[in-house]
């Protein structure tokens, strides 16, 4: 982590278990804010830095999925983790779904949760760093220029079709956090585009052959079964 602890916000209704992470938390070099409902957080999110949020699926008015979708909605992208009691699979892929990066069923042990968070923040961070001038975006030997709108391996062009580059632009634009099909058919192709699920699979199927991957293995462009797809970049490669 940076010389700067990064700054955790938790969301949930439990005060026990808001204590304990706090507490905990605070204990492995973050700094930690704790509040009960969406009121609270939203006050705290106009005024304060905050790196990552650990928010409660099930609560007391606005639920977790609610506020996720309306940061999403909204073009906020701190990373979340979503905290659910019922562990139930509809839950982790209405939470993805709705733009969380991770999830964790409760209960869960505080040491659990925080190697989730150190590994979404330091995705976060690493993420900050690829961005280079100009709208470029770097992952392994490839890069990815906005304004161009050109993908390059080692600086030879990859020749891609409009909705391939539409494709991995999008999933660039979110990379490190699954995208269900739906999500991939209204951002990159617009919510009005004639694409069906099948029509996804059969675009990253293009993709992943300009990529050069491994149909078997893909290096870059993963399947997550039961959600959609995702640009791995925690597996860049050297340049």
């Amino acid at each position: 982590m940076s010389e700067l602890p990064a700054q955790v916000l938790i969301v949930d209704d439990e005060a026990e278990l808001r204590a304990l992470l706090q507490r905990y938390l605070g204990e492995n070099g973050y700094s930690v804010r704790a509040v009960a409902d969406a009121k609270a957080m939203d006050q705290i999110l106009m005024r304060e830095r905050i790196d990552a949020i650990v928010l409660d699926l099930v609560m007391p008015g606005e639920d977790g999925l609610a506020i996720c979708r309306r940061l999403r909605a909204a073009g906020d992208d701190t990373p979340i983790i979503m905290l659910t009691a019922r562990g139930d699979p509809v839950d982790r892929i209405l939470g993805i779904e709705m733009g969380a990066d991770d999830y964790l069923a409760k209960p869960f042990t505080p040491r659990e949760l925080l190697a989730r968070l150190n590994a979404i923040v330091r995705r976060a961070r690493r993420g900050s760093t690829r961005s280079g001038p100009g709208g470029k975006f770097r992952f392994g030997p490839f890069e990815l220029d906005s304004q161009t709108m050109r993908l390059t391996r080692n600086d030879q062009p990859v020749e891609l079709s409009s909705r391939e580059y539409a494709l991995i632009a999008w999933l660039a634009a979110h990379a490190g956090r699954p995208q269900s099909r739906a999500r991939i058919i209204d951002g990159a192709f617009g919510r009005d585009a004639e694409v069906t699920d099948r029509a996804v699979d059969v675009q990253v199927t293009r993709l992943r052959k300009a990529l050069g991957e491994d149909p078997d293995s893909p290096r870059w462009l993963k399947t997550v079964w039961g959600v959609g797809y995702v640009l791995a970049v925690d597996d860049e490669g050297p340049a």
